[in-house]
């Protein structure tokens, strides 16, 4: 699977032929980041939001897709939906319980959220640094808190933790 931020397009390339074999574009996405294939065969991409058809009000939101219709059969924005904006960078996990793990990029903020969209856990990066020249940010004045991408990784899968008490 391969996104196409720019052209707010992800397609699933078939790795012998070359051939592209699914797409999803700006018709449901904006300016996307880390589309990425679930276990039940769905699509999960965090929608940054930026230049959306059919509205002037950026906002954010994390959507599954059904690959068959093309259609979203869940996702998670906020109320009102310009509260969770986050431009650039930014990803989506899905976890084993069931909630979804989402890295808001440009305003460093993991949280955790359920089915239901209740937030059950949040985390807001404390240190912020400038991004310097030559990355594309120049035009921001301030130091920010961005993060690229956020895992939850179980304590067994790292093994300095298994160890640890």
């Amino acid at each position: 699977m391969v996104g196409f931020r720019s052209a707010s397009t992800a397609v699933i390339i078939h790795r012998e032929t070359g051939d592209v074999t699914w797409r999803l574009g700006p018709d449901v996405l904006a300016q996307q980041h880390y589309p990425h294939e679930l276990a039940n065969g769905t699509i999960l991409v965090f929608d940054n939001g930026s230049y959306r058809q059919g509205t002037s009000v950026p906002y954010s939101r994390v959507v599954e897709v059904d690959r068959a219709s093309r259609a979203a059969v869940w996702e998670y924005r906020d109320d009102p939906p310009q509260n969770f904006y986050s431009p650039y960078t930014s990803s989506a996990q899905r976890l084993p319980n069931g909630n979804t793990l989402i890295a808001e990029g440009s305003f460093g903020r993991i949280f955790e959220v359920t089915a239901g969209g209740e937030v059950v856990w949040e985390y807001v990066v404390p240190h912020f640094g400038s991004f310097g020249e030559g990355v594309g940010l120049e035009s921001s004045s301030r130091a920010q808190n961005a993060v690229f991408r956020a895992y939850r990784y179980a304590r067994s899968a790292i093994a300095w933790l298994r160890s640890a008490p």
